[in-house]
């Protein structure tokens, strides 16, 4: 199947997105996980150890400079043994950043892009999509970022699509199908703003 971004708009607003098996695969399937994985933006966790990381200030956060290339490198992430982003995908959901409906959070290092992360708004959910890091909490420190914007909005929720380990350290709970379609019909309508600033240090939104 091909896609366009109106495709993938409508098909998330149904509980399901688009991988493929490589990135040279032209072609997608959809995902309708049994299981997924949800962040309460309410009780987004951190650790101390990231805490005393993040008090340091080495890393410079940006708000959509450089979604392109975010994208390309979430591909082409060496910590995978294959992709799910193929060319399809990277097009589309690029076209989905040009009208305002990908956003992405970026981390530098010394000037240079170290680590980030991508998704999509449906409403007051921020639909994750993928992150990478090349520099040590490179993406962890994307994650936090991108969950006090999402606060500083009004956002309620990060989708993040599957469940795992790592993801639980942020406070990321399993959440069957069908009670997450029901969360998705109850907060996809709401019209929310993805801010590009935020207004206060970044550990005075979370407790």
């Amino acid at each position: 199947m091909f896609l366009s971004p109106e495709i993938i708009l409508k098909a998330y607003t149904r509980g399901i997105f688009p991988m493929s098996d490589s990135f040279e695969d032209p072609f997608i399937y959809w995902v309708d996980p049994q299981i997924r994985g949800i962040i309460n933006l309410d009780e987004f966790k951190i650790s101390k150890s990231l805490r005393k990381t993040l008090k340091k200030k080495n890393y410079i956060i940006k708000i959509n400079k450089n979604f392109d290339k975010v994208i390309n490198l979430c591909a082409k992430n060496t910590n995978r043994e294959k992709t799910w982003i193929n060319k399809q995908i990277i097009s589309n959901y690029t076209k989905l950043f040009q009208i305002g409906k990908a956003k992405s959070v970026e981390c530098y290092y010394k000037d240079k892009l170290a680590g980030g992360l991508y998704g999509i708004i449906i409403g007051s959910i921020f639909c994750g999509e993928s992150m990478f890091s090349i520099e040590k909490d490179a993406s962890k420190i994307s994650l936090v970022y991108l969950a006090a914007h999402l606060k500083e909005g009004g956002f309620k929720f990060i989708d993040t699509q599957f469940y795992s380990e790592h993801l639980k350290q942020f406070g990321t709970k399993k959440i069957i199908r069908n009670d997450f379609k029901e969360l998705l019909y109850n907060n996809n309508k709401a019209v929310k703003y993805f801010p590009e600033n935020i207004s206060n240090d970044i550990l005075n939104y979370f407790k």
